[in-house]
């Protein structure tokens, strides 16, 4: 399957280093004075970083990107020298990807190149990922609430999953919206009543799901063929789920519609922050 990522051309680059902080992934670092993709496997082609890029380095392409293969991958970055083997390395263990991690160190065996030793870093650039996994405490809930009653679904429409959605759906006439990342309604546990009650909700994952530009274009359709009152978004607050601002803005863009948007973070411990 081909999707977008982004491409650097190594001449203009001057190592400035200005997209980094704008690539919530990781996914760019700057290695002996370039910008440098450390892996494909994180870059989720929002190309957020390519508005910070003062040379006009950074450009966005279109190619086969379904079937991750790390060691071909290994291949192209055992040419850019040992600090990029390094950093990639270190990419794959901070971020938990054991298997593609033990693949890379055995082609680096294999072409007898010596596995330089990581020292992995607690907080990553992403967010949170498997080796940030963590407990949440919580009070007994029997303590923790003055009465036990059944939650009623406040959903007004279905399909819900942007994807399924229909762009001239009747329901989206005069509809105040609720875009919401899919991973809300688990850290968020009034989710329903805070969130759903009298509105069209509509999730979506910024990071894993594939096909934003088509997201970005049925957006700009609802946007476009329908009056919509208001539009509240929310997702968590993990950065790498930013990007879901900047596909309701580019869709709001697209149909020449002025932002009328709500932005809600919430916390893993699910917490409005």
């Amino acid at each position: 399957m081909k999707r977008k990522i982004i491409s650097i051309d190594e001449e203009k680059c001057n190592g400035c280093g200005q997209c980094i902080p704008n690539c919530p992934e990781g996914a760019l670092q700057i290695i002996d004075g370039k910008a440098r993709l450390v892996s494909d496997l994180f870059c989720d082609g929002l190309v957020e970083c390519i508005g910070h890029c003062p040379e006009g380095a950074i450009s966005i392409e279109e190619r086969e990107a379904e079937l991750y293969d790390e060691k071909k991958v290994m291949e192209n970055i055992i040419n850019t020298g040992p600090n990029t083997i390094q950093a990639h390395l270190k990419h794959l263990k901070d971020h938990g990807e054991d298997e593609y991690f033990n693949q890379a160190v055995q082609v680096l065996e294999e072409r007898d190149i010596p596995v330089p030793e990581l020292h992995r870093e607690e907080k990553l650039a992403c967010g949170y990922s498997g080796t940030m996994a963590r407990s949440i405490e919580k009070e007994d809930s029997e303590n923790n609430c003055e009465c036990q009653t059944k939650a009623s679904s406040e959903l007004l429409q279905w399909p819900v999953h942007l994807k399924l959605v229909n762009p001239y759906a009747p329901y989206l006439d005069n509809a105040d919206l609720l875009i919401a990342a899919d991973c809300c309604a688990y850290a968020y546990g009034n989710f329903h009543q805070k969130f759903i009650k009298g509105k069209i909700a509509i999730i979506l994952c910024p990071k894993l799901d594939t096909g934003i530009e088509q997201y970005i274009e049925k957006l700009a359709l609802i946007f476009k063929n329908h009056t919509i009152n208001s539009i509240i978004i929310a997702r968590i607050e993990v950065p790498c789920c930013g990007g879901i601002e900047k596909i309701v803005e580019a869709a709001l863009q697209k149909a020449g519609r002025s932002s009328m948007v709500k932005l809600n973070i919430i916390s893993v411990n699910g917490e409005i922050i």
